[in-house]
């Protein structure tokens, strides 16, 4: 196996420094963009106030009759609102601040492209003007930023004709609201103000913020690009992702936009299942509990498996990778560390190690925040003070090594041990003042007195170094073991060198022993119970029971798909339990072999599918897995290797097969019961994105990175494919696309923003007229990009933030995948900018895909470097009329008139929860959000009322930290509120 441990958990220096050289060299090109936008935006500000004078000219000359004003929307549109034309009424022919021409588009003029608009005599109708190619690409040509700009949206409405004049109270409110958006007028002016805003990249998100305060949606006449001649008239939002403008058509069915109210989903997700294990670049993860869980981590979630009864419970404090976890001597409180995240605002989450109670799920401590650089790398408690103490070592350069008073949260020693990498730290079970760590060619022993730590190297002497050292345990006379990259145990026992004058007599711990245990490394020890000690070999898959004179009595194999050996336990009775690098946990004795308990995917996971009538769904990822799992019984059903990475998938009505899209444009086709290969084909040589039946399953849409959808004839119950046409028109690759219920459309979503429209039985012809597919009720909606979905768009996205967006069979919610690690819940339809959504944190990656089970009762989701499934429970709210609250006392819900929670005790008021600690929680605002509040409310003093009732460990005058539960705190704006807690009972 070479050196294990090598690749997998050393830290390159020279990749960090290449890092920052690449992100100062990105500062540098940000800085010169900003430059040439600056001198851009000044020059298309003059260009506006000159089109904007001439045109009121005009308008002035042909004395047309004012039309009827329309009223302006209530609500601010968009992460930045457009002010595109007149905002309270139509054209008049006398006010030169009126004139629908003046476009005060900031980010028109940012963008480089300006919408004309044409006059039209009175009487005929005006005519708006659609185009996919050139709303989309007419912008590109400006330079694009590293930044993201925010996005922004457009309300354009138009009327079949000219009305009458509108009354002079009309016009009066127009110029009244106008007026602050008056800025184009002096060029002098104009670039003053643009100088200034130009000090960012983001040079939309600052007039965000700007038009926001006028709370204004202008309601415009104006058209769009006249590229095509064809199209009609109707409502339209336009919304802008990087400068790029996408329109999206109003259905008919809406008769005021401005009514339109997005609130929160009565649904909740609550987290039931996770599947997968961390074990490929981890070690020493696996531990069996005196609750007879198996604890494990994955991604941000540490799993508290019953094997047994087949249940699961969930820690959810940490914010990023759990990387490292320490049982304290007591068995029931246990230390996980984790890795440094970023949050969706860029803002660095700092790596700490959280201690929790594993019965109660509630967090003791909060440790080293500020402290730890990087991650945390591996801890231990002290043992032989009962646990007091904690050691850290955490991932930064130089490994700093740190001793925590954990209870009062205080650090109490601190030193650097090695620029190496360092692989463990223990206390010595019985000296108090002994910690020894190992790694890359070395072991150290050290002396903790006070705030002082000193280190004694080992000597290895006449023994050869080993490359790694990769594992300690203690025998029951205080020798210490350890385990090497060479195959060798080393027993290393404590001899006492002579006294020098004025000091007394020092212990060094010398090799007193060596044994050849394994062919490659010694990667994990395990000492149990009866003084035995338990090894495991990774380059060999060998797990070795030795007697208490560490002579081999007895060994097994661990069958080679499992991978080699990271962590090893003591089980119940006989058993042991093996964590390997292929991510499963296993549970074996050295009689009967092994039963595989937990496993998953041992690369990146995109492609998700579920069975359209049964509680299945299927997985396939990079490590050219596919595999078939149970939603009910949380088991694997089948699983086959391909000849290739995975990366979409999707069941074929019937459920008898399914269509699984590679990376190399080759798409086959299994049985979904048998796992047989039906059918095998290929469709260009890039990678294949989005698979798609129709909804009677006689056609498949095929989405692919070459920018082509191609689409196949299916028969035989969806064994037999042929070749129907091929959609030609996107300019990037496709992302998502769905059908509609007869069969005859498509519509599809691409790399560069676009929302096309194919019609599939005039032979996959592009429409241009894209306002004629605003009514389709389409089968299934994953688009991201939509009418129904546009919502969802967090401000300033670049438009890479929502990898996956699906739809509930009731058509009641919309489920989000973002980039954020975050599974986001929104009502459906979505059709306003800045909708509220719940927002669920146990990922710790991307989260690359979401699907509702077939019954709507379960939400999958699943994490791309994290390698995680998760699974969700879909969980309905009694809803209740505006003055009453819900309390959840065990499964009742208590209806509570608002009024008897306003005299509740202060001591009952949620408390503001760190921001570590949001792991369900709700952004944007709504209507509904004092009701909300109000909610929460309730249900934390409850919920404290319970926790205090039930004998919590916690110091009433600790900070808020505990969170027994998947709904951890709700987030109502800027402030975070506790939310309805989980059971504690292992069933989530």
């Amino acid at each position: 196996m070479g050196v294990p441990g090598e690749g997998d958990d050393s830290i390159s220096a020279a990749s960090t420094s290449d890092v920052q050289d690449r992100l100062s060299a990105l500062e540098l090109r940000v800085q010169q963009q900003e430059d040439e936008i600056t001198v851009l935006k000044a020059a298309l500000a003059d260009v506006l106030r000159r089109l904007a004078i001439s045109e009121d000219h005009v308008a002035s000359v042909r004395k047309s009759a004012p039309s009827k004003g329309q009223p302006s929307l209530r609500e601010a549109i968009s992460m930045s609102c457009i002010t595109n034309g007149s905002t309270g009424s139509r054209k008049t022919s006398h006010s030169s601040s009126v004139s629908v021409a003046r476009k005060e588009t900031l980010s028109s003029a940012a963008k480089s492209g300006t919408e004309k608009k044409k006059e039209k005599p009175p009487g005929q109708k005006e005519k708006k003007e659609d185009s996919h190619s050139n709303d989309q690409s007419a912008q590109t040509q400006a330079s694009p930023s590293p930044q993201p700009s925010s996005q922004t949206l457009q309300t354009h409405r138009q009327t079949p004709e000219s009305k009458s004049s509108a009354p002079a109270k009309s016009i009066k409110k127009s110029l009244t609201v106008e007026k602050p958006h008056s800025a184009w007028e002096s060029s002098d002016d104009s670039r003053n103000k643009l100088m200034r805003v130009a000090s960012t990249s983001k040079l939309i998100s600052k007039v965000a913020k700007n038009a926001d305060k006028h709370k204004d949606v202008i309601v415009s006449q104006a058209k769009m690009s006249t590229r095509e001649k064809n199209s009609q008239e109707g409502e339209y939002i336009k919304m802008f992702m990087r400068g790029r403008p996408i329109t999206m058509f109003i259905p008919s069915d809406v008769e005021n936009y401005d009514d339109i109210r997005t609130e929160l989903p009565p649904e909740k997700l609550k987290l039931e299942w996770v599947y997968g294990y961390r074990g490929r670049d981890c070690r020493a993860n696996v531990y069996l509990l005196p609750t007879g869980e198996i604890v494990y981590f994955i991604a941000s979630v540490v799993v508290l498996f019953n094997y047994e009864e087949r249940t699961q419970r969930h820690y959810l404090g940490h914010t990023d990778c759990v990387k490292c976890l320490a049982v304290h001597p007591d068995k029931i409180r246990i230390a996980t560390g984790q890795l440094a995240g970023v949050d969706k605002d860029g803002r660095p989450l700092q790596p700490h190690v959280r201690v929790w109670d594993s019965v109660s799920l509630a967090t003791l401590q909060v440790i080293g925040l500020g402290t730890f650089e990087r991650g945390v790398g591996c801890l231990d408690f002290s043992k032989a003070d009962s646990g007091t103490h904690l050691c850290v070592i955490d991932d930064s350069n130089e490994h700093m090594l740190t001793v925590w008073d954990w209870q009062r949260k205080s650090k109490i020693a601190e030193i650097k041990t090695t620029n190496e990498v360092v692989l463990a730290v223990e206390f010595h079970p019985t000296d108090a003042n002994t910690i020894i760590t190992c790694g890359k060619s070395h072991i150290f022993f050290w002396t903790w007195s006070g705030n002082s730590l000193s280190r004694k190297q080992g000597i290895f002497g006449k023994y050869e170094k080993p490359k790694f050292v990769q594992c300690l345990a203690f025998l029951g006379n205080g020798d210490v073991l350890t385990g090497d990259s060479g195959g060798i145990i080393l027993i290393w026992g404590k001899t006492t060198v002579e006294a020098t004058p004025g000091k007394g007599a020092k212990g060094v711990y010398q090799i007193s022993r060596q044994i050849k245990a394994h062919d490659g490394s010694v990667f994990t020890l395990c000492q149990m119970r009866n003084g035995m000690l338990l090894t495991g070999g990774g380059k060999d898959r060998k797990i070795i029971l030795w007697d208490h004179d560490l002579n081999p009595e007895r060994e097994i194999e661990v069958p080679d798909q499992y991978g080699t050996i990271r962590a090893v336990a003591e089980g119940k009775a006989d058993q042991f339990l093996v964590g390997t690098s292929r991510n499963f946990v296993l549970r074996g004795t050295f009689n009967d072999g092994f039963i595989v308990e937990v496993q998953g995917h041992t690369d990146e996971l995109w492609g998700l599918a579920s069975h359209p009538f049964k509680d299945l769904f299927l997985t396939c990822a990079q490590d050219r897995q596919v595999c078939m799992w149970n939603s009910v019984d949380h088991t694997l059903e089948w699983t086959r290797l391909l000849d290739e990475p995975g990366h979409c998938a999707d069941f074929h009505p019937s459920g008898a097969v399914v269509a699984i899209g590679t990376h190399s444009g080759r798409w086959f086709v299994l049985d979904a019961e048998t796992r047989d290969l039906v059918s095998i084909h290929t469709d260009g040589n890039e990678q294949l994105s989005v698979m798609r039946y129709s909804v009677d399953g006689t056609l498949l849409a095929v989405g692919s990175h070459d920018n082509f959808i191609y689409l196949y004839v299916v028969t035989e119950n969806g064994r037999k494919y042929s070749r129907y046409g091929k959609c030609t028109g996107h300019s990037s690759y496709i992302t998502h696309l769905d059908w509609s219920p007869d069969n005859k459309y498509i519509m599809s979503n691409s790399g560069d923003y676009e929302i096309l429209y194919w019609d599939i039985p005039s032979g996959c012809k592009l429409i241009r007229n894209r306002s004629d597919c605003k009514d389709i009720d389409w089968t299934t909606y994953t688009c991201v990009l939509g009418f129904q979905v546009f919502g969802v768009w967090p401000e300033g996205s670049d438009g890479t933030d929502i990898n996956a967006l699906v739809r509930s069979h009731n058509r009641k919610v919309i489920a989000v995948a973002d980039d954020f690690c975050k599974v986001h819940l929104f009502q459906y339809p979505c059709s306003k900018p800045k909708a509220p959504s719940h927002k669920y944190s146990a990922h710790s990656s991307h989260v690359t895909n979401v699907s509702f089970t077939h019954s709507d009762g379960h939400l999958i989701s699943t994490g791309g470097k994290d390698m995680s499934i998760i699974q969700w429970k879909l969980v309905e709210k009694v809803t209740l009329p505006p003055n009453d609250i819900v309390l959840d006392i065990g499964a009742t819900k208590v209806p509570i008139p608002a009024s008897e929670n306003a005299v509740q005790s202060p001591a009952h008021l949620p408390q503001p929860f760190n921001e570590m600690n949001q792991n369900e929680s709700v952004t944007g605002s709504s209507p509904a959000s004092l009701e909300s509040n109000l909610e929460q409310s309730a249900e934390h003093s409850e919920e404290q009322s319970e926790e205090h009732s039930e004998g919590s460990s916690l110091d009433p005058a600790e900070p808020s930290y505990e969170e027994p539960s998947n709904e951890l705190s709700e987030e109502h704006s800027e402030s975070t509120l506790t939310e309805e807690q989980q059971d504690n009972s292992p069933v989530s």
